[in-house]
């Protein structure tokens, strides 16, 4: 699973990504605009208020809304699926 560590929403409905394993890149979200939840992003200043979230490292806005890390990844680097990084096993602790 991809996580992002930053996020900057750009002019004309891109964003900036950075992900935890160095990939950074635009992803272009015009496409996305007016459709289904994503119609609240006809509001510039609403789109402009994304953040990753700290839980779940995923991209998102106020009112939980949210895209998949890993469709963003995708897209920035050209690969499918089958090339996303694995996530990475949690630390266990032992009592």
């Amino acid at each position: 699973m991809c996580r992002v560590e930053e996020v900057k929403a750009l002019p004309d409905y891109k964003l900036y990504l950075k992900f935890s394993d160095g990939v950074e890149g635009t992803a272009d979200l015009s496409d996305l605009v007016g459709k289904g939840v994503f119609s609240a992003w006809r509001d510039k200043k609403f789109f402009d208020s994304v953040y990753v979230d700290a839980e779940s490292h995923t991209v998102a806005w106020p009112g939980e809304i949210d895209l998949c890390p890993d469709r963003l990844y995708m897209e920035i680097t050209g690969k499918d699926v089958y090339s996303l990084p694995a996530q990475q096993p949690s630390a266990s602790v032992k009592g």
